[in-house]
């Protein structure tokens, strides 16, 4: 009988250690924050949990949550470079690794729900350079295809089934073709609307919009709501005027509760605001002063109804910005340059769930996922 209680005192405190560990590794959200507050996080270092079958990422070049408060994430399997992919070579010449499949689901604990993708049909070309990526209501899967060669982007299901192909794979028209779109960067469905708006991108210099259903071109404009030219453009610089035209890239479109558009003109250093319609509201600087690579990468807006916050992902120098969305004035900042848990090496894109917690991915050397859990 002594035995049996001694082998069940240990096994209980296997036990507790355990769920110890687990509430270590995967911390509670917070909720029920008090959204007047100004939000603070801190980063999860266990998110997400290890691969399996050997698989390495590479650069993440987007990241989204859908209604399920699951993250999904494209990365770059191609950006492996050869001593990390020893594994997958014939014979093997190392041990590690594998590039993992593109497109990746994770739930809120970083537990790897489903991949997919990395190889094209007759109907469709696989990207050869990924770059964004958004779930719709209806849990369909957009990615952007953002090589020279590529210039539109792709709808999925779930599981990868190929749904539809907007713009011409290989053809771009410039910043006015209506039907050509120009190596995009990012994309979003307004969902009351049947709308997809584009950040069109890295050749372009527009915001297009289109049908979300046939992907039919309905309407576009270029900065303050202006029609958008080609034109060779002055580098940015913070002493001139603010430029008429959009950047390339133009990096990213979110929509509000409130029926605006916000949109990321990345090398210009600010967002730009709309209507629906294309009519100018407003635009926000974001570190004015950064002539490298641009600070507005991408953004997202806080999880209350009224979306007091925009957290604003600073690709160049390696943060994450809390603005006030009534004003645009920056109130905190997350993380700072790095490769360490928290620290951010071309931090490309941002995510937010329903609790408020923040999910991030990085580009260039970064090449990873990051949580940051909301304590605030």
């Amino acid at each position: 009988m002594r035995i049996t209680r001694i082998a069940a005192s240990l096994a209980l405190a296997v036990l507790a250690a355990a769920c110890a560990e687990l509430t270590q590794q995967t911390p509670a959200p917070v909720r029920g924050h008090n959204p007047e507050a100004t939000p603070k996080f801190a980063v999860d270092p266990y998110w997400p949990k290890p691969l399996p079958e050997n698989w390495m990422l590479g650069q993440v070049a987007g990241i989204a949550v859908d209604k399920n408060d699951h993250i999904w994430i494209v990365h770059r399997p191609k950006s492996l470079v050869d001593d990390e992919k020893g594994a997958q070579l014939n014979p093997p010449t190392t041990k590690c690794c594998k590039a993992a499949p593109p497109v990746m689901e994770f739930d809120r604990q970083g537990n790897l729900l489903r991949s997919w993708g990395g190889t094209g049909t007759d109907q469709y070309p696989w990207p050869k350079n990924e770059h964004g990526i958004m779930v719709d209501a209806d849990g369909n899967v957009w990615i952007g295809a953002q090589d020279d060669n590529d210039n539109y982007l792709l709808k999925f299901t779930p599981d990868g089934k190929w749904l539809m192909t907007v713009g011409t794979p290989g053809k771009t028209g410039g910043s006015n073709d209506p039907n050509l779109l120009g190596k995009p960067a990012h994309m979003i469905v307004d969902e009351a609307a049947g709308e997809l708006y584009i950040a069109d991108g890295y050749k372009n210099r527009r915001v297009l919009v289109a049908d979300a259903k046939t992907g039919a071109y309905k309407r576009h404009w270029g900065a303050y709501g202006n029609k958008p030219n080609d034109d060779k453009q002055a580098p940015y610089d913070p002493k001139a005027p603010a430029p008429q035209q959009f950047s390339n890239p133009v990096h990213c479109v979110r929509l509000s509760n409130d029926n605006l558009l916000y949109v990321c003109d990345r090398a210009n250093d600010r967002i730009q605001v709309f209507q629906k319609d294309g009519k100018f509201v407003k635009e926000f600087s974001v570190e004015p002063q950064t002539r490298q690579n641009g600070s507005a990468w991408d953004l997202v807006l806080s999880e209350d109804p009224q979306q007091r916050w925009m957290f604003v992902a600073d690709g160049a120098n390696g943060e994450v910005h809390t603005l006030r969305r009534s004003d645009g004035a920056v109130v905190g900042t997350i993380g700072r340059p790095g490769r360490m848990a928290g620290e951010f090496r071309w931090i490309h894109n941002i995510a937010i769930d329903s609790a408020g917690n923040l999910y991030t991915a990085e580009v260039g050397n970064g090449r990873r996922a990051q949580k940051f859990n909301r304590t605030q």
